[in-house]
């Protein structure tokens, strides 16, 4: 009898330990829903700053820089969402008051199990690169634009939702160069970057742990960057400013996309025909946009215009890293 006993409570036992962790195994449409809501809640009007700061000399004789603060506001917008695919348009408003404008910024777009995603190979060329199952069950893929729609970096990652947390941090990719010090240095190549989202009662932030990489003959990182760009809720400024410049030139940015998305779709790695963040692409991209918004030409002319503007500065022939790579200022904007 008291067998019996014993293996009739350890059955309950194991009853009890079952539906334990039953309950405590995550739900994956909720799960996918409590993503869902992180992502989007990185949309609305906000004031902005971008902090970055060098911390560790990692190369010999290496200065660390002086920190390069900024700031302004910026409206984020749902330009689509599709459910297991979100997209993020960045406006800034900067002017003196009474006198605003707008700048159209970076884009972020969020895929759910991503079978690829576009990843940064050095010396301005991208590649999509497959994702494994593995990799991509219950994750999302961040695709980052720069201005002018072309390709910036991408990288796949689990939102977690942990003491009442949502945040979202994927393993170290390559990043180019920001602008801040692609147009004054040219002592480095690329970022092994840490993009860390987090969503805060506030608003949100952004966090980087960036390596500056130089890509030699053999390869290494000049000094280690910490940077935290913060959008702290705030409408206190011309929203209406950026809502209207994207109501007015969304048709256009939408063909651009096109354009761009088709280079991603062939399957090829591809880049752009000059170092650096050339003006010879984004300038006239920018510039159609704003014709399109005065009403000065049509969207399906200034599409039109863009695409040959975009098929004169891409290439799918990108060679080799080494010859991709070119760090001399005199030469950034050299053809490969």
């Amino acid at each position: 009898m008291p067998e019996i006993t014993r293996s009739a409570a350890a059955i309950t036992l194991l009853g009890v330990l079952s539906m334990t962790a039953m309950a405590q195994s995550p739900n994956p449409d909720a799960t996918f829903e409590q993503d869902r809501e992180a992502i989007l809640a990185m949309a609305g009007d906000y004031k902005v700053t971008f902090d970055f700061r060098e911390t560790v000399p990692l190369t010999e004789g290496y200065t660390l820089k002086d920190p390069k603060l900024s700031g302004g506001y910026e409206i984020v917008r749902v330009i689509e969402d599709l459910g297991d695919f979100i997209s993020l348009q960045h406006i800034l408003v900067v002017g003196e008051e009474g006198e605003e404008f707008p700048i159209k910024h970076w884009r972020q777009d969020w895929t759910y199990e991503p079978a690829e995603v576009l990843s940064f190979v050095g010396g301005n060329a991208w590649e999509m690169r497959p994702v494994s199952e593995a990799d991509a069950d219950g994750a999302w893929a961040q695709e980052v634009y720069q201005v002018d729609d072309s390709p910036r970096y991408g990288a796949v990652g689990d939102w977690t939702h942990d003491n009442h947390v949502s945040q979202w941090t994927p393993p170290a990719e390559w990043r180019p160069l920001p602008r801040r010090d692609m147009t004054t240095r040219d002592d480095y190549d690329a970022v092994l970057a840490v993009n860390r989202h987090t969503i805060t009662p506030d608003g949100w932030v952004h966090e980087q742990t960036n390596s500056k990489l130089v890509l030699d003959e053999d390869p290494n990182v000049l000094v280690r960057e910490i940077g935290v760009n913060t959008y702290i809720k705030d409408n206190a400024f011309p929203v209406e400013v950026g809502d209207a410049y994207w109501a007015a030139t969304q048709d256009y940015w939408a063909g651009v996309r096109e354009d761009w998305e088709a280079l991603e779709a062939a399957g090829a790695p591809f880049g752009l025909t000059m170092q650096g963040e050339p003006e010879a692409l984004y300038q006239p991209l920018l510039a159609l946009a704003g014709e399109v918004e005065d009403g000065a030409k049509t969207v399906e002319d200034a599409i039109a215009e863009a695409g040959n503007v975009i098929a004169e500065y891409t290439t799918t022939d990108i060679g080799t890293l080494e010859e991709r790579v070119d760090r001399t200022s005199e030469k950034q904007d050299r053809a490969y």
